[in-house]
């Protein structure tokens, strides 16, 4: 089973992480939550969700809404600073924060870790796991650019949320999903979220 870090920011593009998470549940992989206090705002704004500041209630909240059996998911508190994602002593199989702010961006960049999304994402790149971000929407200044430019020369996937139409969606929902679809190939999870170019079936 594995085990997979979704942060959540104060970014436009919650249905994408709150996918992610149900998916990556119904894969059976293990799941840790961390958010920030504006993606309470925009989750509630964006998905008239509540993200509860009692990391306990809101890990019932999505275990109840998503099916995750006992101690599947697990939701850490921002400044959680003994959760396993702190230190390198224990890291997840891969990390993805989804959506990303362009201030969560520029401080993973530089090295910052003055939280837990910051440190877990730090974590990551010294460790050598998979770090995917998933940045808000366009358009881009050249410093949010240069700042996903080195990151991606570390190694982080920078993964725009961006959906093709040669699946020809027909809901908002097919594409969230086909976002989705893009970060769980990533991470090597497997999906059914959509049929893939070349494949029966396919337009």
């Amino acid at each position: 089973m594995k085990t997979i870090t979704v942060a959540l920011t104060g970014a436009s593009g919650m249905p994408y992480g709150l996918r992610l998470i149900e998916t990556l549940l119904a894969a059976a992989c293990h799941v840790q939550v961390v958010y920030t206090q504006a993606a309470q705002i925009v989750a509630r704004q964006e998905m008239a969700l509540t993200l509860s500041s009692n990391t306990a209630e809101t890990a019932a909240l999505l275990s109840e809404r998503f099916g995750a059996q006992a101690e599947q998911l697990v939701v850490y508190g921002r400044e959680e600073w003994f959760a396993p994602i702190a230190s390198g002593t224990n890291p997840p199989d891969a990390m993805v924060i989804c959506p990303c702010t362009m201030g969560t961006l520029a401080s993973v960049a530089a090295g910052l870790s003055s939280n837990l999304i910051e440190r877990a994402a730090d974590v990551c790149l010294k460790e050598g796991r998979k770090l995917i971000i998933v940045p808000r929407e366009a358009p881009f200044s050249t410093l949010h650019l240069e700042n996903m430019l080195r990151l991606s020369r570390m190694g982080v996937v920078i993964l725009p949320p961006n959906p093709g139409f040669y699946h020809h969606p027909q809901s908002v929902q097919d594409l969230v999903d086909f976002v989705v679809a893009r970060i769980l190939d990533q991470l090597g999870v497997p999906h059914q979220l959509m049929a893939r170019w070349g494949t029966p079936g396919e337009a």
